[in-house]
């Protein structure tokens, strides 16, 4: 896959000095940076002692050392894959189990996916046109929300929806006095509005920087015409976000295809199953394995399919893109569309929301269980195991890839990680699961060690995405320096790469950690009375009507997501400019 989501986030400049050290190479670095206009970020220990002598290895040898581990992570991951789909297919060769309906379930998958697809685009596309037409406090805090969508749990916007839809919801008690009847949110309806609370904010998240990077040029040249609203828009903000629809299209509807705690909270019945919980409901409820096995190859086969699309364009905005340039100012008809766009966009995509964080009040109903506390530790045991492994990972090939030049060498590194995509997590945990029951090993026991592979996988590509452009600037820009400084590979890490990448970093960590904390596909295999997450210990909630709890922890999954996606970033962009 060439650029996900992720890697069109806007990436932070690096400003930090250099430190004074009166060494040769510190005035190397200091001299190059000078006469390239840029600031130097980094602090070069002088070559000339005999650790770092020492360190620096001949050219081809150390390329190879250098390229070694993200071989190693790949083959590994190449394998894991192979040995699950090989799995898979020798239980479908056993041959026992029903025949189920897969073309209704196809067919219901293919139709919530599409019209996720299209409403979540067509919002995206309205919310950032309007954070790009209009200026207030707050905006750059707004913005940053939007790409917090990518790592909120499903799970938690599906009980979002319930308590502000459901019977007894704020929009329900809000208009029934006036004999107003809103639609259930179990079935369709919910499940494509859960789906637009997720995938319009991560559209808009993707769509705004191509609008504020428009040239500055060619926005005068149109203000000069004096071009209406929906003229301008016509002309020269459609031909910038035209070329990142197909792609972005494909994604959300891969995500909506795939997805599953939205659909197994919200579906209401098997009119609305998708191939995700039907898998989940033929091992879990059924034990019907050869069924499961069957569903899962469709749902190999079809997601695979889709990663072709998905993987043809490229959703990175254009180079410069890091704010508006040119401020274009609005007609009053413009500013006050815009502004009935947020507005209505935060009420309908937020208030879910922001009503899951007031289950904060019901922190009581949960803190005194013993089953809460477990849930809690395994979620954040797993959670840091799945982005560590994530970010070492995803350093790891990412480094390799960035010191690659052959195009089929770089495919192979990156090809077995983005494979990941096309297994989605219930399939995963399905082989998972087959390979455990086969070894005869207790589910209790090989279950944390399954939650954390499983979650670092799914945050694996992310990693990459995030972190091969910012590796890949630093060996363009330092490479042929540092060779001539015969700086050794921990040296160059250290002191190039590490106070340049830490806001990349701190964003797979919250990236991997998230992830795993709203991941309900492996847990919901694996899950037991002895092994729990927050979101099994949710879902177990909500089926047994408990709604304080489940609100509660809905609540502290929301804060906990949000607080890490915000705070890691800045964590480690401070710890890397300090050793700078």
């Amino acid at each position: 896959m060439s650029e996900t989501p992720l890697s069109s986030l806007p990436q932070p400049g690096r400003d930090a000095g250099s430190k004074d050290g009166g060494a040769s190479a510190v005035a190397a670095m200091n001299e190059f940076h000078r006469l390239t206009n840029e600031p130097s970020p980094i602090s070069i220990p002088s070559p000339h002692g005999g650790k770092e002598r020492g360190n620096s290895l001949p050219q081809s040898r150390s390329h190879l050392f250098r390229r070694l581990p993200g071989a190693l992570v790949s083959a590994t991951v190449a394998a894991l894959m192979v040995a699950l789909f090989a799995i898979i297919l020798n239980t479908a060769g056993q041959g026992a189990g029903r025949t189920p309906d897969i073309a209704h379930i196809l067919a219901v998958s293919t139709l919530q996916a599409s019209l996720s697809t299209f409403f979540s685009l067509s919002i995206g596309i309205g919310i950032a046109w309007a954070f790009n037409r209009l200026d207030f406090p707050g905006r750059a805090t707004a913005i940053g929300l939007l790409s917090a969508a990518l790592v909120t749990p499903g799970l938690v916007v599906a009980f979002g929806l319930i308590a502000v839809w459901g019977r007894t919801g704020w929009i329900t008690l809000l208009l029934a006095p006036f004999g107003i009847e809103v639609p259930s949110i179990f079935g369709l309806f919910g499940i494509v509005y859960a789906h637009i609370v997720l995938d319009a904010s991560f559209a808009a998240a993707l769509l705004l920087p191509r609008l504020d990077g428009l040239a500055p040029t060619r926005l005068r040249l149109g203000r000069s015409l004096a071009l209406k609203p929906w003229t301008r828009f016509r002309v020269i903000d459609w031909p910038a976000l035209a070329p990142a629809l197909p792609g972005l299209a494909a994604i959300i509807f891969l995500l909506s295809f795939t997805s599953f705690p939205i659909v197994l909270t919200l579906g209401g019945g098997p009119a609305n199953q998708t191939l995700e919980v039907a898998i989940y409901a033929a091992v879990r409820l059924d034990f019907d394995l050869g069924a499961a096995v069957q569903l899962a190859l469709v749902q190999l086969l079809a997601s695979a399919v889709l990663i072709v699309p998905a993987t043809a364009f490229s959703l990175t905005p254009p180079a410069g893109s890091q704010g508006r340039s040119y401020t274009w100012p609005e007609t009053r008809f413009a500013a006050a569309l815009a502004t009935f766009v947020l507005a209505a966009a935060a009420l309908f995509l937020l208030l879910p929301l922001v009503a899951v964080l007031f289950g904060l009040v019901n922190l009581g109903d949960v803190v005194f269980r013993p089953s809460f506390w477990q849930a809690l530790t395994t979620s954040l045991l797993v959670g840091c195991g799945s982005a560590v492994i994530a970010l070492f990972g995803g350093l790891a090939i990412a480094g390799a890839r960035a010191r690659t030049k052959g195009a089929g060498t770089g495919f192979a590194l990156t090809a077995p990680v983005y494979a990941y995509l096309a297994m989605p997590g219930v399939t995963l945990s399905l082989g998972f699961f087959l390979g455990v029951r086969a070894l005869g090993l207790e589910t209790d026991i090989a279950g944390p060690f399954v939650l954390v592979i499983a979650g670092a996988l799914l945050a694996m590509p992310y990693a990459v995405s995030t972190l091969l452009p910012a590796l890949s600037g630093n060996r363009t820009r330092y490479a042929k320096l540092s060779r001539s400084l015969g700086l050794g590979w921990w040296s160059y890490w250290w002191h190039v790469d590490f106070p340049l990448i830490g806001r990349e970093i701190g964003l797979v960590l919250a990236i991997g950690f998230c992830f795993s904390l709203g991941d309900l596909g492996v847990i919901s295999l694996f899950g037991t009375a002895h092994l729990s997450t927050l979101g099994w210990a949710m879902q177990r909630a909500l089926g047994a009507y408990r709604s304080n709890d489940a609100a509660a922890i809905s609540a502290i999954m929301l804060a906990t997501s949000i607080i890490v996606f915000v705070a890691l970033p800045r964590l480690f962009e401070r710890l890397s400019r300090a050793r700078a």
